[in-house]
């Protein structure tokens, strides 16, 4: 009975010891390979549950199920029009073959180093087959948004006009995957997706193409401002134009009033003096009388001929004085040559 029950407690130690590395559990987001002595044995294990091995001698190696996330680092690396850009990648993949990735990559680390170099080395050729235009822009045929302002002659000059491009960014990332998918799959690893997050000018060709941008939006302004300098001188001109017109019409007008008024004047003048031979004398006495006033100041010297008409009213005054019964016209006339 001793021998029995010694028997019997040795292998319930047995059992103790042994179940803790007998029974192993794989959880929803995971999958396992089983190893002996570092070689894997058996079938996979994909289902989740309480599971059974070989103690001490075998080994759980547990691999994720999961949709997993590669992100690179920016690269620098030239287009097909020798511009050099910036480029940084994601993408998403998930192991399907567990056996043939732990047979060759054995963990997530390696994973992740085999896949820099491959969508690196796939990404660098893709870019390195397409100008810059193609890999920036994400749909062809797009029409541009123009600004409602433009006239006719300015949209025919297409301004602001899209550059024609023949894939897009969309394709150029498919191509990446395409390539990448079937080196990758080797590796017991599907390749989900992949995408440009960013992709910008290099550092040493950034200013350069900045100043290019810069020189062609300055010959768009230059063109406009030109345009505007031609619009503003016809403008003046116009205004230069109208406003003689306008004073060489006024400047008519206001002459042929004058030449009315001076006509009236005259007419006037005429009727007033012509009424009787006096009054014809003394007009013709004030008009002489004002011509001297416009010819004669101080100090001047008057040549007349004796028969002038100037010279009639001064040699009808000679040996006169002015006085009580002197004729005033020829008194204003004496006084006048005096100044």
């Amino acid at each position: 009975m001793k021998l029995k029950s010694g028997i019997l407690a040795g292998l319930a130690v047995a059992v103790v010891v042994t179940a803790p590395g007998a029974f192993y559990t794989v959880g929803e987001v995971e999958q396992a390979i089983i190893t002996q002595f570092g070689k894997p044995v058996g079938e996979p294990i994909t289902t989740a549950g309480l599971k059974l091995k070989l103690p001490f001698i075998q080994e759980v190696n547990r691999i994720d199920r999961r949709v997993l996330e590669w992100d690179g680092n920016p690269s620098d690396m030239p287009t097909k029009d020798k511009l050099y850009i910036s480029v940084d990648l994601f993408a998403r993949w998930k192991i399907t073959d567990p056996l043939q990735y732990f047979l060759r990559l054995r963990d997530e680390r390696s994973a992740q180093s085999r896949l820099d170099d491959i969508l690196g080395s796939e990404t660098r050729n893709a870019v390195a087959k397409h100008e810059l235009i193609e890999i920036i822009r994400t749909t062809k045929g797009r029409v541009p948004l123009r600004d409602t302002l433009l006239t006719d002659e300015e949209r025919a000059q297409d301004i602001g006009a899209l550059v024609p491009i023949q894939k897009g960014r969309a394709m150029v990332e498919q191509e990446i995957f395409a390539a990448a998918a079937e080196k990758v799959r080797v590796f017991g690893i599907e390749l989900l997706d992949i995408r440009f997050k960013r992709i910008n000018y290099n550092e040493s060709v950034r200013p350069k193409i900045y100043d290019r941008m810069i020189s062609e939006r300055r010959q768009i302004a230059e063109r406009f401002l030109s345009e505007g300098n031609g619009e503003a001188a016809r403008i003046r001109g116009n205004r230069v134009r109208d406003l003689n017109k306008i004073q060489s019409e006024a400047y008519r007008e206001v002459e042929e009033i004058r030449g009315l008024a001076d006509a009236s004047a005259a007419d006037i003048y005429a009727r007033a003096y012509n009424i009787t031979p006096e009054a014809a004398e003394f007009y013709a006495f004030t008009r002489t009388m004002q011509a001297y006033k416009d010819m004669i100041a101080g100090g001047t010297t008057l040549v007349l001929t004796t028969d002038s008409d100037l010279f009639g009213y001064l040699r009808a005054m000679e040996g006169e004085t002015p006085g009580a019964g002197a004729d005033p016209a020829r008194a204003g006339a004496e006084a006048l040559v005096e100044r």
